[in-house]
């Protein structure tokens, strides 16, 4: 399993990345299978270094804030128009009611072409599906909208992705022993931070602790932020390894 950080800037893309987009890849039936998680603001673009666009499998989204789909947009264009013909449907695991508001989000009269080209599944609390070598099982998190974090697993590893999320017992169960665990800090201690809107690197910390994952990869922290304070948060309840990521790091398993 390979996975690559397209994009890790919180809330907004930033001058250093996109906003939230992930890449993982695994071996199936003789070729690599790319699997899509989140297409944030500004995710589009830096997503072309890292695969051809034909080559994605499926789409998996956390939920519908304008920085984890905002670029499904550029890709449907690609895959509706691209001049040497229309991409075969692509599956797109995500909220309830996420066709309705990507048409909403490109353009009603595209309705017909999006529907054609991405075949739109809902999240299941709890629920897995099958995606190539991966089970994906979703869960519910704590967040303004409907919003899921995901465990990914193949025959042999197992990442975790929390999603946007405020503190939930949601994610001890989803974490336990996964080999790598990217989580949101987009707060820090020090703040006055809303309720049930998203972690800071202590709590990321507690819950790689408590599910004694292999590594922590802290993510969505936004530009206004110092991502300093978020590893010294991470620090006070996590003593394993981690990583504050950055656009364009990879790790592979």
């Amino acid at each position: 399993m390979k996975l690559t950080v397209v994009g890790c800037a919180g809330s907004f893309a930033g001058p250093d990345s996109s906003a939230s987009c992930y890449l993982v890849e695994a071996p199936f039936e003789g070729r690599t299978y790319r699997l899509l998680i989140d297409l944030g603001s500004g995710a589009f673009g830096p997503l072309q270094r890292h695969s051809t666009i034909r080559d994605i499998d499926a789409i998996a989204l956390s939920h519908l804030h304008a920085d984890h789909c905002f670029d499904m947009s550029g890709f449907y264009v690609v895959s509706r128009y691209h001049p040497e013909g229309a991409f075969d449907q692509i599956p797109v695991h995500a909220p309830e009611g996420a066709g309705d508001f990507l048409v909403a989000a490109y353009g009603e009269e595209e309705r017909a072409g999006m529907v054609q080209q991405f075949a739109f599944a809902p999240w299941q609390d709890g629920g897995t599906v099958q995606l190539g070598p991966f089970t994906v099982t979703s869960v519910l998190v704590n967040h303004p909208v409907p919003a899921y974090a995901m465990r990914i697993a193949t025959d042999t590893h197992v990442l975790a992705y929390s999603g946007d999320t405020g503190p939930t017992d949601a994610l001890d169960d989803l974490v336990d022993g996964v080999d790598l665990f990217l989580c949101e800090a987009s707060f820090v201690e020090s703040g006055d931070n809303p309720p049930n809107l998203h972690l800071t690197g202590a709590e990321a910390g507690h819950y790689a602790t408590v599910g004694a994952v292999g590594r922590l990869l802290v993510t969505h922290i936004p530009t206004w932020t110092d991502r300093d304070e978020v590893a010294s948060d991470v620090r006070t309840t996590w003593d394993g390894p981690f990583d504050i990521v950055t656009a364009g790091a990879t790790y592979e398993l």
